[in-house]
């Protein structure tokens, strides 16, 4: 049986080429993560650098002292105004509470469950979630499920490296991007991280 690597260079040779200077796929299913201590922390990683999402990511874990995971339901009886003094804007306050309300109430699935639902039914799920788009489902989809056959095609980085890949002047819009991602099933997700790399280095030199 052939390795996504192998599958994928013989799609196209300058997948090929792609693949041979980057490093390799290395995404590993998070078995022990928790829907909500992952999305959660997702919200407050939207639209900031990775470095001050993490330092107001983890002042908010330090409203919740000696505790592995966030329990969802002292999120929603802690005040509005610590989550803010961590560093949170309302509106993530008020996703992150949400949240919290329908992990409570069984709309976000526990892990057992999520691991008996294909990918669209955990999307529809959790997008019902305020400040849960797609996107950020895709994201937990790939990362901490290590589901093989996720493809983002709403992507900014996807969409570049795809464009760079195979010499395209104008990035692929989702729907276009939708039917030439067909040819990399079941591994769009091997494929998507292959074009996030390609972003991170000339096309000619050096591994990335």
């Amino acid at each position: 049986m052939l390795t996504p690597e192998e599958y994928l260079s013989a799609v196209d040779p300058r997948m090929a080429q792609l693949i041979a200077r980057s490093r390799r796929y290395d995404v590993k299913p998070n078995g022990l993560a928790r829907p909500f201590d992952a999305l959660a922390e997702s919200i407050a990683y939207q639209q900031l650098s990775g470095k001050a999402a993490a330092t107001i990511w983890k002042r908010v874990r330090a409203l919740f002292p000696g505790r592995k995971y966030i329990d969802p339901r002292l999120v929603l009886k802690i005040p509005d105004r610590k989550l803010r003094a961590a560093g949170l804007s309302g509106s993530k306050v008020a996703a992150i509470k949400d949240l919290a309300a329908k992990t409570i109430d069984g709309t976000v699935p526990s892990v057992r469950a999520l691991a008996k639902m294909t990918d669209e039914e955990i999307i529809e799920r959790l997008i019902a979630v305020r400040g849960i788009g797609r996107w950020t489902v895709e994201m937990l989809l790939l990362f901490d499920l290590g589901r093989p056959d996720v493809w983002p095609i709403h992507d900014y980085g996807v969409q570049k490296g795809f464009a760079k890949t195979f010499g395209r002047r104008k990035l692929p819009k989702p729907k276009q991007l939708m039917k030439l991602g067909e040819k990399f099933r079941p591994h769009r997700s091997v494929a998507a991280w292959y074009f996030w790399r390609a972003l991170d280095a000339p096309e000619k030199g050096g591994r990335i």
